[in-house]
């Protein structure tokens, strides 16, 4: 089923709600489990908190209204082979675009999702209190070591389901400094449009036609 895309002409506007969510207590004790399992896997899972996207609309003006509400990671992070809480985070990628070449990173064999594939680099979690705009700055620096020199530009948004969550898709030019890899991914590379690795995760795959004809 092809990814549910929403053009941007304007910044999506947060809408938080009010409260945390939590699931059904019934299963509280098989989502212990589950997450104690992960942690086991990778020391560096960490329960903090993240924005559940609630609904996503257009509004008319270019532009789109994400409903949010505050969830423990836990609840998102223990959502696999067929365990559903009905979680969707809300992340932020790039299209980091250099030379008329984009960045892509391929992500390392600890992640919880897409181990080993390539996708366009930076990409993380928006985090609650911070802006979406923030945070892929913020992810840029830090997983690939690069700087901005203007403020990205939203253009679109992409629902990507097996990953359970929303994206906001930026385009970044002008980054400064040499792009080094991080714990997130394993090699980094500047790409032509005609030359991306084949082994690109579901999202970058819907990512490419997001990419600037002209940069």
């Amino acid at each position: 089923m092809p990814a549910r895309l929403i053009h941007l002409r304007r910044p999506p506007v947060l809408q938080v709600q009010d409260e945390l969510f939590v699931p059904d207590g019934n299963i509280l004790d098989e989502v212990d489990q589950r997450w104690a399992a992960l942690c086991d896997l990778n020391s560096a899972y960490f329960d903090g908190r993240m924005y559940h996207v609630l609904g996503v609309h257009r509004n008319g003006y270019g532009g789109a209204v994400i409903h949010v509400i505050e969830c423990a990671y836990r609840f998102y992070a223990v959502q696999r082979q067929g365990f559903d809480l009905g979680v969707c985070g809300l992340g932020v990628k790039g299209l980091t675009i250099r030379n008329q070449k984009a960045l892509l990173g391929k992500r390392s064999a600890s992640v919880s999702v897409y181990r080993n594939k390539w996708e366009f680099a930076p990409g993380g979690v928006v985090e609650p209190g911070k802006q979406p705009t923030e945070t892929i700055v913020t992810e840029l620096h830090e997983e690939t070591g690069l700087l901005v020199q203007s403020e990205p530009t939203p253009i679109a948004m992409i629902c990507d389901s097996q990953a359970h969550t929303w994206e906001i898709i930026y385009t970044i030019k002008d980054a400064q400094g040499d792009a080094n890899p991080t714990p997130e991914y394993t090699e980094l590379r500047w790409c032509e449009r005609d030359k991306l690795p084949s082994d690109l995760s579901p999202i970058a795959t819907s990512m490419i036609s997001l990419w600037p004809k002209q940069t």
